[in-house]
């Protein structure tokens, strides 16, 4: 057989093979662009916001407030002071009345002072080029760095007294201005003017002009700021533990159903708590389980996620289960929940001496967090576990053995604990008064009427989130109106066919050879 002569290969596909390799090295070569400069973001937020009243289109608003949690924690009044300076680029009032709540920059040493007196003649002696002629900025951009300046002013304790002076001043101007444009930054200024006031250890001075913005709010039916008081008035009431005066404000108001998830993530927080002590825990269950899906990511609000996570395991050992095991091992809630982890675990085995250890052990953190009266009530909890498994282990078991196992403290509270167990369906037993023992029964099945509950509490849920999911989707103006026209297009065709099959104009062959 004879040898088949090879032909080279093509030199485009040797060119391009060439040129694919150099882009691979240029682009392993390029080093990653670094992270913006804050002066540089609040300049583009700057722009975002003047977008957003120009094109009245609040979605630019929102999205320059959005990086405001990780932008407050890099301002200093370096920053501030030359973004007054770069972004009004004219001598106002405004622009004065901005710098005037900044300290005063460092004055340079003797050697740069003459330098720039020299830099300085030697510029005067040259003539200088046109500028521009700029315009003042709209009053919502001052707005947003009055709200980075109160922020920056909180980061201080020595400064709290002048960030609430200069909350209550934007305050007063933002009333007075009444721009509607105005509306997202409006929210984020009362959450810092609480802000400076929890700060300052007088949170309940600020209530009353939480209630008349709240009123105001509700009657221009600005949703944003309006779910923004709501959620300051419930923080305020349950700082100083007013429950009563929260719940009448809960059952007075409409949270409005366009607010951000933000804040329908704190309020419903705040109501699983109002719940929680009323003792209506499958309602604060559920409230605190919208508050864990409307939540932020948990590395952007690590503070939050923890806060909600520490009241719903407490709620659910409340209803009497058991949390899932992987939730402590969560990276932003291993440490924090290492008290409650503690506590479930002496939930779970049913002993009260080590629940009464642990309790101990982990009061200053539970009084932190404003669980400890809620922790206390599972006492009860603990002993039902202990006897459930105490009737899971004996057929019969006498109320002196029972005091001994559960540590209580005589034969009457565990024979009115085990009573009260038997009527709530805990156990299925008898108390034999006589001889002073409990019969245990056999234990029924796991299928009973509460299985229709939990079926509908699933059904109820997923119609809540098919509802809301329809509600957050954004339609295109007049869509319908197209496929009305496509439709009675069809029909205009549908009938045209019949009129002429009717009338015989069509033959096999137009009909097609199937007909």
């Amino acid at each position: 057989m004879p040898d088949v002569e090879m032909k080279p290969a093509d030199k485009k596909d040797d060119k391009k093979g060439d040129k694919d390799r150099k882009d691979e090295k240029k682009d392993k070569e390029e080093p990653p662009k670094p992270p913006p400069t804050p002066l540089q973001e609040i300049k583009y937020n700057v722009v975002l916001v003047d977008r957003a009243v120009a094109t009245l289109e609040p979605r630019f608003a929102h999205r320059a407030l959005r990086t405001l949690a990780s932008l407050r924690k890099r301002l200093d009044a370096t920053v501030l002071r030359n973004a007054v300076e770069e972004v009004f680029v004219k001598d106002t009032p405004t622009k004065q009345a901005l710098l005037a709540w900044l300290p005063e920059p460092v004055a340079p040493p003797p050697a740069e002072v003459q330098a720039m007196d020299i830099d300085s003649a030697a510029a005067a002696s040259t003539p200088a080029a046109p500028k521009a002629p700029a315009t003042e900025p709209v009053p919502e951009v001052d707005m947003y760095l009055r709200l980075l300046m109160m922020h920056f002013l909180d980061a201080s304790s020595e400064t709290h007294g002048k960030a609430i002076d200069l909350a209550h001043q934007t305050v007063e101007k933002m009333q007075a201005l009444n721009r509607r444009s105005m509306d997202p930054i409006a929210a984020k200024i009362w959450y810092a003017l609480e802000r400076a006031y929890e700060l300052g250890a007088n949170l309940a001075d600020a209530r009353p002009l939480f209630l008349a913005a709240q009123r105001t709010a509700s009657l221009r039916h600005d949703d944003e700021t309006h779910a923004s008081l709501i959620n300051r008035l419930l923080r305020s009431y349950l700082q100083y533990s007013l429950y009563d005066q929260a719940d009448k404000l809960v059952s007075k108001t409409v949270f409005p159903a366009s607010a951000g998830n933000p804040q329908f993530a704190r309020y419903h927080y705040y109501l699983g708590r109002i719940k929680a002590v009323q003792l209506n825990y499958s309602a604060a269950h559920e409230h605190l389980q919208q508050a864990i899906r409307r939540a932020p990511a948990a590395a952007r609000a690590p503070g939050f996620y923890q806060a909600v996570h520490k009241l719903f395991v407490v709620v659910e050992l409340l209803m009497g289960d058991i949390p899932d095991r992987g939730l402590f091992r969560h990276p932003v809630l291993e440490k924090a929940l290492t008290a409650y982890f503690d506590i479930v675990k002496a939930v779970r085995t049913g002993s009260l001496s080590q629940f009464q250890s642990t309790l101990t052990k982990h009061a200053a953190t539970f009084t932190a967090d404003r669980t400890h009266t809620l922790i206390v009530r599972l006492r009860q909890n603990v002993i039902k576990t202990g006897i459930r498994r105490l009737s899971l282990s004996y057929a019969r078991i006498s109320l002196r053995d029972i005091c001994v196992k559960l540590h209580l403290d005589s034969e009457e509270d565990a024979e009115y604990i085990v009573g009260k167990a038997v009527r709530d369906g805990v156990i299925d037993a008898r108390v034999d008064h006589a001889r002073g023992w409990v019969e245990c029964g056999a234990q029924t099945g796991g299928y009973g009427p509460e299985v229709g509950e939990v079926f509908q509490r699933r059904i109820g849920y997923c119609l809540e989130l098919h509802n809301q999911s329809v509600k957050a989707m954004r339609y295109p103006l007049n869509a319908h109106r197209k496929e009305l026209a496509a439709a009675e297009g069809a029909r205009e065709r549908e009938k045209e066919l019949a009129k002429e099959i009717q009338e015989g104009d069509l033959d096999d062959e137009d009909m097609g050879g199937e007909f």
